[in-house]
């Protein structure tokens, strides 16, 4: 009965060509209207958030001075607090040099502590056998090192091997060059003079940072610094809201006239077919095949309609270089579309079940 149904839906709008075609063109038309007007948006939108964000929107850095007395011990208090996704420490800074050119140019390290430090670039598999780091771009090139292998030697004495080249993140450009020592073993115990915390949110960075006072644990918190992105995570929050809030106001409006234009359409098309109506109810089609047969009909164009405009709108995004609003935003939109127009197509289907047979026939 069903296979019925739709089989005489798809007959019925093919045999009303012009009806489908505008049908399918209002719908097409939306779409392509959305996509690029607040589809730009939304993708403009995304671009300039993730730029906000990879600014370091999330991050929090704590400096501490020798004297404070803050261990790698922080590092577990840290791990218990659900908003954060992220934390490492380094010890105090200590220059080093490449070791076949001991009056090279001198560049500081930093020893890293922390169970996760991928991160930074640096891979958890790596074998652990002697003492080793990483490097930046910019670091190599002050060490000499053009194969971005080598060995460096500390002004305190100790060497290690330098095993590969990292891309520092954003929250560390600021300290290139940039070499990092992983810690392979540590206790708790060893000092620490920076502490990178990253919240799992931006609107979780002003909290974080209230309670880091606390958490750190220091002997001396004058000698603790904490500087946030606090201001940076407003700014997100404020472009987030009026891009927001834009966004949605133009799509309920472009829904609202589709809604409308297909719901006029549809309802034109009723009153053009009511003596089939009425033939389909004397014949026996109750209420409720009469509904459905036409809301089929609706959701096949609406198919169409959707799929041809997101398609349309997507190359045209690409041709113009304009961000592309990613596909949860393409699957909400027709989503949304499919059900405004269903429920535009709903009055019509029950004005077009509750056309009477006998005075539909006796229509000349």
């Amino acid at each position: 009965m069903i296979l019925k149904t739709i089989r005489e839906a798809l007959l019925s709008a093919r045999s009303q060509p012009v009806a489908s075609i505008v049908t399918l063109l209002t719908i097409a038309g939306m779409i392509l209207a959305v996509m690029l007007t607040t589809g730009r948006t939304v993708g403009a939108e995304q671009q300039v958030l993730g730029s906000i964000d990879s600014a370091g929107t999330r991050s929090i850095t704590v400096r501490a001075d020798p004297a404070s007395g803050i261990t790698t011990s922080v590092l577990d208090r840290l791990s218990a607090i659900e908003g954060i996704e992220w934390a490492t420490a380094f010890a105090t800074t200590v220059d080093a040099t490449n070791s076949e050119v001991r009056d090279g140019t001198r560049v500081p390290t930093r020893i890293t502590y922390g169970h996760h430090l991928d991160l930074l670039g640096i891979p958890s598999s790596i074998s652990a056998a002697e003492p080793h780091g990483y490097a930046s771009h910019r670091a190599l090139e002050q060490l000499g090192m053009i194969d971005n292998t080598g060995a460096i030697t500390l002004t305190t004495g100790p060497t290690y091997s330098i095993v590969g080249q990292i891309q520092p993140p954003d929250f560390l450009t600021s300290f290139e060059p940039l070499v990092l020592l992983p810690a392979s073993d540590w206790d708790g115990t060893e000092n620490v003079a920076l502490i990178i915390v990253i919240a799992k949110t931006p609107e979780l960075v002003a909290p974080i940072a209230e309670i880091l006072g606390t958490v750190l644990a220091a002997e001396d918190p004058s000698q603790v610094q904490i500087h946030t992105s606090e201001a940076l995570a407003e700014l997100r929050g404020l472009i987030q809201n009026q891009l927001g809030s834009f966004s949605r106001g133009l799509v309920l409006a472009l829904m609202g006239l589709t809604g409308t234009l297909v719901a006029i359409l549809l309802y034109g098309l009723v009153m053009m077919r009511r003596k089939d109506f009425g033939r389909r109810r004397a014949l026996g089609a109750t209420r409720t095949q009469i509904v459905t047969l036409l809301l089929i009909q609706t959701t096949f164009l609406a198919v169409i309609g959707i799929t041809a405009g997101t398609a349309i709108s997507a190359a045209l995004l690409i041709a113009a270089h304009d961000p592309l609003p990613g596909l949860a935003f393409s699957a909400a939109l027709a989503t949304l579309t499919l059900i405004t127009t269903l429920v535009a197509a709903l009055i019509p289907a029950l004005i077009a079940s509750r056309r009477e047979p006998i005075r539909e026939l006796r229509i000349a």
